[in-house]
């Protein structure tokens, strides 16, 4: 017996000087979400760390290479556009090591991520009909009708059961506080879950014995409920309503989401040619004859969805369909008009938004922000330009981003330049320090830390909500750098909430 534990006393030791995460080195100025201190990791991610430190890098490789094949050979990928507005199709870049967040801090998340939504809800039912909230000075009129997300269309217009988004996806950040704080809001065709399920599926099969020991919550339902909260705001006397997903086509960089999520749902995939509008109601056209179709979850941006209403050169809409949704014989979701509420100079009053619609304080928090139309605030941003990050309000994707510290003389001129040209079109917040995630780096073939955040998914129907238990951790896969979206580089990770 004494003999059997030295031996595995000695064995646990060679593991520790071997390990695949023994090279990993902990920083100071980022909150690290697995270790403590130098090889001690946080309660939560022990069976993790003691796994992937029983694996050779050779195993290692051989499973990462196995992950890439499966999502080459499922076409798990996204588009990234040069500057030829060419589209260049890669494989989604996948970390296997899991973020894990613990069931305490995931209730408190999921409390605010609602909460939230909820506001944000009321918020557009007012803008487009009372508009208490600007008569009451408590978010600027000039604002709202100032952005270019503000549909005039949507005037006085109340979707089924009140609901205006649908589906949203919040963007959550740790601070080195150890605190969540929200990034940003999107509202009008937010990506990302699909990869959520495609990692899940992955991760189950390359570590099943592992994910089996610490009994992640499910996240494989999102399809499903999905469906189930679409057919909730049906239009009035329909009893079984037809169901479809318009995608702007094979071209788009969401592509695979898009024909993903209608294959996991059971509903056709259509393009906006393969629709029409007739007498104020919308038809597929199939070989066996139209089918009226009663909700349509749009992939495709607002100004491109009714060339009669918006662009006139659009040819990924549907003519007439406006007229359609406004007599109330189609629903879309999200409803048109609701990018006005995630442009990120509104997200300054979200705070606000939530005391004066629900009376409570904001469960989670916002980044600080300071809106460049402001001459105060202008001022300020003008002066420490190097001290802060520059967004422009009605992008995504992390595209048009200045990051203070990385700018040379020359660059911090130019970006002075587009303020004082638009301030508008620009808010800046102070450099948050995300936290970091033991990454693997194949040119290193070494865990080191990378930059990460939480994308959440909300789905709010008529007197129905749901939120994906996890949500897709995006990583920075190059050293240093804050922005995490797919299209600036970075990657993803599988986020398991703990039973």
């Amino acid at each position: 017996m004494q003999q059997k534990a030295v031996y595995y006393k000695t064995f646990d030791m060679e593991m520790q000087a071997t390990g695949l995460m023994n090279t990993y080195k902990l920083g100071n100025s980022h909150y690290d979400e697995v270790f403590k201190r130098i090889n001690e990791p946080k309660s939560h991610y022990q069976p993790i760390v003691e796994c992937f430190n029983q694996l050779s890098i050779s195993d290692f490789e051989r499973i990462n290479n196995e992950v890439k094949t499966a999502f080459f050979n499922q076409g798990i990928t996204f588009a990234v556009y040069s500057d030829e507005k060419k589209p260049d199709e890669r494989i989604f870049p996948f970390d296997l090591f899991p973020r894990i967040i613990s069931n305490e801090e995931w209730t408190k998340l999921e409390k605010g991520i609602i909460q939230r939504n909820i506001a944000i809800n009321l918020f557009l039912d007012d803008i487009y009909h009372k508009k208490m909230i600007l008569k009451d000075k408590v978010v600027p009129a000039e604002l709202i009708f100032s952005s270019k997300n503000y549909l005039k269309e949507m005037d006085g217009f109340s979707p089924v059961g009140g609901i205006y988004t649908h589906i949203s996806g919040t963007d959550l950040i740790k601070h080195i506080d150890g605190e969540y704080y929200i990034l940003e809001d999107n509202l009008r065709c937010p990506s990302g879950v699909s990869y959520v399920l495609s990692n899940r599926m992955a991760l189950k099969k390359s570590l099943f014995d592992l994910f089996n020991k610490l009994k992640s919550k499910n996240v494989y339902q999102y399809p499903e409920q999905l469906l189930e909260v679409l057919k909730t705001v049906k239009p009035k006397n329909v009893d079984v309503p037809t169901v479809v997903i318009v995608t702007p086509g094979m071209y788009n960089s969401a592509y695979f989401e898009h024909s993903f999520l209608a294959l996991k749902m059971g509903i056709p995939l259509v393009e906006g040619r393969d629709l029409y509008v007739e007498k104020d109601f919308v038809y597929m056209k199939t070989i066996h004859g139209p089918i009226k179709v009663d909700v349509i979850y749009r992939r495709v941006d607002d100004e491109f969805i009714d060339p009669l209403c918006f662009r006139k050169d659009s040819m990924l809409g549907v003519p007439g369909l406006m007229n359609a949704y406004r007599a109330g014989n189609v629903t879309l979701a999200n409803a048109p008009g609701t990018g006005v509420a995630d442009d990120k100079a509104v997200y300054h009053y979200v705070p606000s938004i939530i005391k004066y619609y629900l009376h409570e304080e904001p469960i989670l928090n916002n980044v600080h922000t300071y809106h460049c139309e402001d001459p105060s605030e202008n001022k300020y941003v003008l002066e420490n330009i190097d001290k802060l990050v520059v967004k422009p309000v009605d992008e995504s994707g992390g595209y048009g981003i200045s990051i203070g510290t990385t700018l040379s003389k020359e660059e911090i001129e130019e970006v002075k330049v587009k303020i004082k040209s638009n301030p508008r079109k620009y808010i800046a917040q102070p450099i948050m320090s995300l936290s970091v995630h033991p990454t693997f780096i194949e040119e290193t073939k070494e865990f080191e830390p990378r930059h990460i955040d939480l994308r959440t998914f909300c789905l709010m129907g008529k007197n129905t909500e749901y939120i994906l238990k996890g949500g897709l951790t995006r990583v920075a896969l190059r050293r240093g750098n804050l922005i995490v979206n797919s299209s600036q580089g970075g990657g993803s990770k599988d986020t398991w909430v703990l039973e």
